[in-house]
């Protein structure tokens, strides 16, 4: 319900404040409610003023101190000073002009001063100074700086893309670092895991070849005390016969055999004991020299 009022009587709105003048002179202000005027003695309401907060958005585009150009979004929420409603009425003719000069003035002041980032990360600062400078300012005439929000600050499309491609490079490099670590640690493991494995193996190889020797003494001692009158090279030569027809089966009954050729035959038989009997004794006259 708007304001009304006629020549002799006149109702001011909740949250409203009117102006009475008296032959063209400021008189008094009038509170909500209902008064009467007296127009023979010049007495009229000239005005009613909303004492309601009001929001005006300014978009402002400025430059960075690296040479960024942004467009700054902000939001002022202002009101008229219920006892100082005269001055709102008779100093300012726009007051909605005057603040948007004055943001204007104050965020272009500051912005030049900070980097893109630093006018990211202090946009509450520059907000505080925008209303700390209005509530100087509009204070004297009347009105009251309630809010001032800094809402959005926009950079240049081609300034955000080139900042999203910073930042998805660099988010790539520290994903790069985390996955070469990773493949650090699983090759040392796994260099680990084949050293230990191969130590392993080596182990029971000599376990077992330590196996094989302790048999092949014991049996040479046992058939020495049981068959008189042989030798241990007799003895010798009745392993490595064994030991060559084991191997002959073990190469039949194979399943993923390949054709082998070997000589096969007494007289074969007698040349690879020997050729292991003079590689060991070769052996043990290198050792003996380099004593």
């Amino acid at each position: 319900m708007g304001n009304t009022w006629c020549g002799l009587c006149g109702c001011i709105d909740q949250a409203s404040v009117g102006v009475i003048e008296k032959w063209g002179r400021f008189e008094r202000l009038a509170e909500p409610g209902l008064h009467f005027f007296n127009p023979l003695a010049g007495q009229f309401l000239v005005a009613s003023l909303s004492t309601r907060i009001s929001s005006l958005d300014v978009k402002i585009e400025t430059k960075t101190k690296d040479n960024v150009f942004v467009q700054i979004l902000c939001s002022i929420q202002y009101r008229v000073v219920k006892e100082n409603a005269d001055d709102a009425f008779y100093e300012l003719q726009n007051p909605s002009e005057q603040i948007q000069a004055y943001v204007f003035d104050v965020v272009r002041a500051l912005v030049p001063r900070m980097n893109l980032d630093e006018l990211f990360e202090q946009k509450g600062e520059v907000a505080k100074s925008v209303l700390e400078e209005l509530e100087k300012v509009m204070g004297t005439y009347g009105y009251s700086i309630e809010h001032m929000l800094m809402i959005d600050i926009i950079p240049d499309p081609a300034v955000r893309k080139a900042m999203n491609e910073i930042n998805a490079a660099q988010r790539l490099q520290l994903a790069s670092v985390y996955k070469g670590e990773a493949e650090k640690i699983l090759q040392i493991k796994k260099a680990e895991g084949e050293a230990e494995s191969k130590y392993l193996g080596g182990v029971g190889v000599a376990r077992q070849r330590q196996a094989i020797t302790d048999g092949l003494r014991e049996n040479i001692l046992n058939f020495s005390g049981k068959v008189e009158g042989t030798s241990a090279k007799d003895i010798m030569d009745l392993i490595m016969v064994t030991q060559y027809f084991d191997t002959i089966k073990e190469l039949g009954n194979s399943s993923k055999n390949t054709t082998v050729f070997i000589p096969h035959g007494p007289g074969h038989i007698r040349d690879i004991s020997d050729q292991i009997r003079n590689g060991l004794m070769e052996s043990s006259c290198a050792n003996l020299e380099g004593n």
